[in-house]
């Protein structure tokens, strides 16, 4: 019999409770499309079980193939940096434990198709989609290859029939959430003006999103992407996608 690799969510975590709440909705949500599949949650910051701490407990029951999968939606320090020293870390105290990175969550067309779906959610309909103008709000980074792929999500946002969508970021770059809206609002094309926050659970980034989109008069608000079914499916195609080698096991999983 053949035991499949684990999957281990890697989440940044936060103080606020929401966030951590809304990770586990999402993992939960995982189990649920495919119920072989054991799926652990870790966080790298301020809630618990720490990564180290789920990975020992997975090595001392005797698995053997962890795919560990960052809970992020670009690749930017994160995941380039603090991730891969984790569980760099992690595999030199725990030779007969495998892990495999997996690729970050963005970008996608499902994440395209979960932000619609929290636009509509908010309010608009298809219909809706030549007259508004979209700001496509992010948490921020100082890292241009992430800042980049952000400007790219816009564009093929905007490919698929809004009448304008402009990048924003909630820290580290610019332009702010309500200077995006404020732009868009000046535009003659767009009637109403939508913000979508690119971002995976609630806490300080994204309420300071839907701050700005409130204080400059954003007539939609969506929510974060959370435990969306797109979500969901992206997790376990970037968990397929690791391509581990399955080890033959006593048990299958």
């Amino acid at each position: 019999m053949f035991r499949r690799p684990v999957l281990l969510v890697i989440a940044h975590g936060s103080r606020d409770p929401r966030h951590a709440a809304t990770v586990h909705s999402l993992v939960a949500r995982v189990r649920s499309l495919r119920p072989g599949l054991r799926v652990e949650t870790a966080f790298l910051d301020f809630n618990a079980p720490a990564v180290p701490q789920v990975l020992e407990g997975l090595a001392a029951e005797g698995v053997r193939d962890v795919v560990a999968l960052p809970l992020l939606l670009t690749r930017a320090f994160h995941a380039k940096a603090d991730i891969p020293a984790v569980l760099h870390e992690a595999s030199a105290r725990l030779p007969r434990l495998r892990i495999h990175q997996a690729e970050v969550l963005g970008p996608s067309p499902l994440l395209l198709t979960a932000l619609e779906r929290r636009l509509y959610e908010a309010g608009l309909t298809p219909g809706d989609k030549g007259s508004t103008g979209v700001v496509l709000a992010s948490a921020g980074s100082t890292d241009p290859e992430a800042i980049a792929v952000i400007a790219e999500i816009a564009r093929e946002l905007r490919s698929t029939g809004w009448c304008a969508v402009r990048p924003a970021f909630a820290s580290a770059s610019l332009p702010r959430t309500q200077d995006a809206v404020r732009l868009l609002r000046a535009a003659p094309e767009v009637r109403r003006v939508a913000v979508a926050p690119y971002v995976i659970a609630p806490g300080f980034l994204p309420d300071r999103i839907a701050r700005g989109a409130r204080e400059s008069g954003a007539e939609v608000v969506g929510d974060v992407l959370g435990a969306s079914p797109e979500v969901a499916r992206l997790l376990l195609t970037r968990y397929d996608e690791a391509r581990v080698p399955v080890r033959l096991a006593a048990v299958s999983a």
